[in-house]
């Protein structure tokens, strides 16, 4: 079996999840990118030919019904944007990764996306130094909107942008990711005050304040927060403010739009969500691709294979029969932590128009499977939050694209990204699928879902 092998320490790997998150994950009110055609919209349930048995991964004809046979414990299952991990400590959870021979997680590499982000950021500084220091006083101030202090994913976005500005303290051996609150007088001790050298001339670099966007029901990525956050930093020490740095793109949006649009401060975020994408044509700094289009992709394929009983990489690193294959400069395997990651991408006023559509499919893997070897199988898939601006509406409507060319039935549920109860509740008969799909809302919490499959 040919796979992508890469040495990646735990470290390297924190939160890849995301993730955002994704990455990555970026809270808004939802849109109609939970919305879709054919009853897939976010928490809608599809028990048709639910009683039909059928053997999961048996390539011969299929109703689309789930496995009878097949134990839950032994079924397909992807961890997807949110990597089992003790959200302290940034330890992977092992178990959950080797739930069973079917088990894997995709995400990105959070590490060097997090680089790549503090990377722009301090390029940026550096080519417009003339207008970057807004009221003259040698300082560059910058605040920095938080997602989520427990998710590894801004845990390591946070550790970028101060390893790039020169303003990380390391505390137990990496640089310390804590909120500062305020932090306009520099004697913080999370941070320290960093230097540019610059034109022959050496500039201060200053977090002035950093918080964790977590609204009073306890969901974090909050986009309404950042945007109150700005307003309250605006008003107090407003013309020290040169640069704003979000987790992602979710609040660093709502950031702009509040109040640095109208400011001309340019505003760095993550997730290449497409209304930040086209914001760079107003003066939005720039924002970083985790490869979504890639991510969403791996995570039903390795699925797909699972089911049909066929090698892992098929359709991955090894081109399948349609066709069907991702480069080496656009996802990573890591065997040791059953783990694929999509590599990112800078995008900046250079090449910005080159990602305005995040929903789009990647051509390389768009091709259709034939539905006489890979039939219809049933998959339960779970987004964190609802209302989870880059899940909802990037990740998922990507989803949708690929469910059909990889001929799977997908029940797509949201949660309401503050308890996993309102997620794993809607999971009462895990019998009626083929295989899951689990974005968790805390990283901590893998046991929650593995104990209802082993039932």
């Amino acid at each position: 079996m040919k796979r992508k092998l890469v040495a990646m320490t735990l470290a390297a790997v924190m939160g890849l999840s995301v993730a955002a998150c994704g990455s990555s994950g970026d809270d808004k009110p939802a849109n109609d990118g939970n919305k879709t055609e054919d009853n897939k919209d976010a928490g809608a349930t599809n028990d048709e030919n639910a009683d039909a048995p059928d053997d999961a991964g048996d390539a011969e004809g299929d109703d689309g019904a789930a496995s009878g046979d097949v134990a839950n414990k032994d079924k397909p299952l992807v961890w997807f944007n949110r990597q089992p991990s003790n959200s302290s400590t940034g330890e992977l959870d092992m178990s959950a990764l080797t739930f069973n021979d079917k088990t894997y997680y995709v995400g990105f590499d959070a590490n060097q996306g997090a680089d790549l982000q503090g990377t722009m950021v301090k390029d940026y500084i550096e080519a417009n130094i003339d207008k970057i220091d807004r009221n003259g006083d040698g300082v560059i101030g910058y605040v920095l909107a938080i997602g989520d202090i427990g998710h590894n994913d801004s845990i390591a976005r946070t550790r970028g942008i101060r390893k790039a500005l020169g303003t990380g303290v390391e505390k137990d051996g990496n640089i310390n990711s804590d909120p500062i609150g305020t932090n306009t007088d520099g004697s913080a001790s999370a941070v320290q005050d960093g230097t540019l050298e610059i034109g022959g001339k050496t500039y201060t670099v200053r977090e002035l304040a950093s918080q964790e966007m977590k609204n009073s029901a306890g969901a974090t990525w909050d986009a309404a927060t950042a945007g109150n956050a700005i307003g309250t930093w605006s008003s107090s020490f407003g013309e020290e403010i040169d640069i704003i740095a979000s987790n992602n793109d979710g609040m660093g949006m709502s950031m702009f739009n509040a109040w640095s649009k109208d400011n001309n401060v340019p505003t760095f975020g993550y997730d290449a969500n497409s209304d930040a994408v086209a914001a760079i044509a107003e003066g939005y700094g720039g924002t970083i691709s985790q490869h979504a289009d890639v991510q969403a992709y791996l995570t039903l394929r390795v699925l797909r294979n699972a089911l049909d009983g066929v090698d892992i990489d098929t359709g991955i690193g090894t081109a399948d029969e349609a066709g069907n294959v991702l480069s080496d400069d656009v996802f990573v395997y890591n065997e040791e932590q059953r783990s694929y990651y999509a590599l990112n991408v800078a995008v900046t006023s250079e090449n910005y128009q080159d990602f305005t559509d995040s929903t789009k499919i990647y051509e390389p893997v768009s091709k259709q499977l034939d539905a006489a070897k890979s039939p219809s199988k049933k998959v339960w898939l779970n987004i964190y939050n609802a209302s989870d601006n880059f899940l909802s509406s990037t990740y998922q409507p990507l989803l949708q694209n690929y469910d059909d060319i990889l001929n799977l039935e997908v029940e797509y549920i949201g949660g309401d990204g503050q308890t996993e109860s309102n997620i794993t509740n809607r999971l009462g008969n895990p019998g009626q699928y083929d295989a899951f799909a689990i974005n968790m809302v805390k990283t901590d919490n893998a046991a929650s879902y593995t104990a209802l499959l082993n039932q």
